[in-house]
């Protein structure tokens, strides 16, 4: 199971691990499944601390890269997925999440439970 970790997941993997389920924290710390963080998930970061809302690391690229994430970028394709499905969820950014795991098969790692009505696969974080 290949996962893609929602924005607070990847805060959380990498600065507060024990706030994540034992199940999740395994997935995610195992090395058995690739990892994959969304470039939306960067950028909403980015917003986010430049507007003093949250702490993220300085270097996000690097820290992302030595707990061993693979960036997973936006494509047209991404993009014309997330802006058709139903508005069950008005957050661009988690949309965006949910195109990119319906698209790439992947296990989303979240604790919002509005991904749910799009049916994507979920791993509670």
């Amino acid at each position: 199971m290949n996962l893609l970790l929602d924005t607070h997941v990847v805060l959380w993997a990498l600065a507060e691990p024990e706030r994540l389920s034992a199940e999740a924290r395994s997935a995610i710390e195992d090395g058995r499944d690739a990892v994959f963080v969304s470039a939306a998930s960067a950028w909403e970061i980015g917003i986010k601390r430049a507007l003093g809302k949250l702490m993220a690391p300085d270097q996000l690229v690097e820290a992302l890269a030595a707990a061993g994430f693979q960036p997973l970028p936006i494509t047209v394709e991404h993009a014309t997925t997330a802006g058709a499905l139903p508005p069950h969820h008005h957050d661009p950014f988690d949309r965006m999440l949910v195109a990119q795991a319906m698209m790439e098969g992947l296990t989303v790692v979240t604790r919002d439970r509005s991904f749910e009505p799009y049916g994507v696969t979920i791993l509670k974080a």
